[in-house]
């Protein structure tokens, strides 16, 4: 009796080794292990090396797992047949076995492992390995067997994480304090730097400031001077006519104009289409050492131009200098409405104020013509959802502004 009652102690504490053995494995940090392994931790390599080959590690894991409950619940049948008789001895054994290896061979050791992981993981590598050693030829057997059924059902095992998957990995990161605010919003900004295309970042073809290659070098001083850019464009009768690049340095030498014809200083345009994404746009500015790209349709025409510092701003945010006039694009008027720039993009429109819109445009004008059907007049108002849309300032076919009054939400009060 006191050998059984010893054989099923032993063979419970087994079980609680191999379930916390497979949460440890199955939760483990494996950049944390990397990293121990690569300062030296033998156990964190031999962990890292099992952890590798998961499939023989976890076919080792449930053999053993197996053979111990099974063994536990047969020797719990014998000791309570030859103590209560064979009538109540079964079902008297099944109850009380399924709840000690339930309470202290899972559930138990599966919590405790789940809260340290990398620790349990390194402290049963040793004896996992002997194990995958000593259950090699059954080991092959599953294995080969994975493979036959994989192969009959079809199976395509894809491990990579997609986009979603890794933006959510780091929201969940952000939320536990492994990195801070503005470390999540620069790594989200990577992941998704290489979804947007020339014609998300692009400054339009009416906000572009240029000079015509015929005007004179006092208009083009001029220009400089009003704008403020260290780069114009230069175009010949029209902007779909680009021509060149003209650099302020280039323009001004010494302690005056250059005597040179803006054609032999002003360097060459690079063209791109709309559709160019800007991770590859970024390394072709690199290469040809240009600051500047224009963004052009399908049908050769000038969209607007992308600038280095428009690239780099999806990574790192708003990048400002001496010269940028920092301005609000949601100005509160009162406490319920306020006055927005329609060059805002309609994903941070949304987010402001809670509302969904379902649309391809990427502006808030844009939005708001393809739910007019029209170009809108200054004064000219709609309702979405719980917003009263009102058109503040147009300018040449284009909204410049809005006002928004937001309607209170008298149902949760009636």
């Amino acid at each position: 009796m006191i050998n059984s009652i010893v054989a099923m102690i032993v063979c419970v504490i087994l079980s609680a080794y191999f379930s916390a053995t497979e949460t440890a494995f199955s939760s483990l940090n494996k950049t944390r292990i990397k990293a121990m392994a690569e300062g030296g931790n033998r156990k964190a390599m031999l962990t890292l090396q099992l952890a590798e080959n998961y499939d023989r590690l976890i076919s080792t894991i449930l053999i053993g797992n197996n053979i111990v409950n099974i063994a536990v619940a047969s020797i719990g049948t014998l000791l309570f047949v030859d103590l209560i008789g064979q009538e109540m001895g079964a079902p008297v054994s099944t109850a009380v076995v399924t709840v000690v290896v339930l309470i202290f061979g899972e559930i138990t050791p599966k919590s405790i492992a789940k809260d340290h992981p990398e620790k349990f993981a390194m402290f049963s590598a040793p004896f996992i390995k002997v194990l995958i050693w000593v259950l090699t030829p059954l080991n092959y057997v599953f294995e080969n067997w994975k493979k036959w059924v994989g192969k009959l059902f079809q199976v395509n095992e894809d491990n990579k994480m997609s986009q979603e998957e890794l933006i959510m990995l780091l929201n969940e990161v952000e939320q536990e304090g492994g990195i801070d605010e503005s470390e999540g919003k620069l790594l989200r900004n990577a992941v998704e730097f290489g979804e947007l295309e020339a014609q998300d970042i692009l400054t339009h073809r009416v906000d572009l400031v240029g000079i015509d290659i015929h005007a004179s070098k006092e208009e083009i001083a001029e220009r400089f001077e009003n704008s403020h850019y260290s780069r114009l464009l230069v175009y010949d009768g029209t902007m779909d006519k680009i021509v060149g690049i003209l650099h302020q340095k280039d323009f001004y030498v010494g302690n005056g104009v250059t005597a040179d014809e803006v054609t032999n200083v002003m360097s060459e345009p690079v063209f791109v289409h709309q559709t160019e994404r800007i991770d590859a746009l970024l390394q072709k500015m690199r290469s040809i050492k240009t600051h500047i790209a224009i963004v052009i349709d399908e049908y050769g025409g000038v969209l607007g131009i992308v600038t280095m510092e428009d690239i780099l701003e999806e990574l790192v945010g708003d990048i400002w200098d001496e010269h940028d006039v920092v301005e609000e694009s949601i100005q509160q008027s009162t406490d319920n409405t306020y006055t927005v720039d329609c060059c805002i993009t309609l994903s941070d429109f949304c987010d402001f104020f809670h509302v969904k819109i379902d649309s391809d445009c990427i502006s808030l004008g844009g939005w708001i013509m393809e739910y007019m059907d029209c170009i809108p007049n200054k004064g000219d108002r709609f309702d979405y959802e719980n917003l009263t849309i009102t058109i503040a300032k147009t300018n040449n076919h284009r909204i410049v502004s809005v006002c928004i009054a937001v309607k209170e939400n008298t149902s949760e009060t009636m």
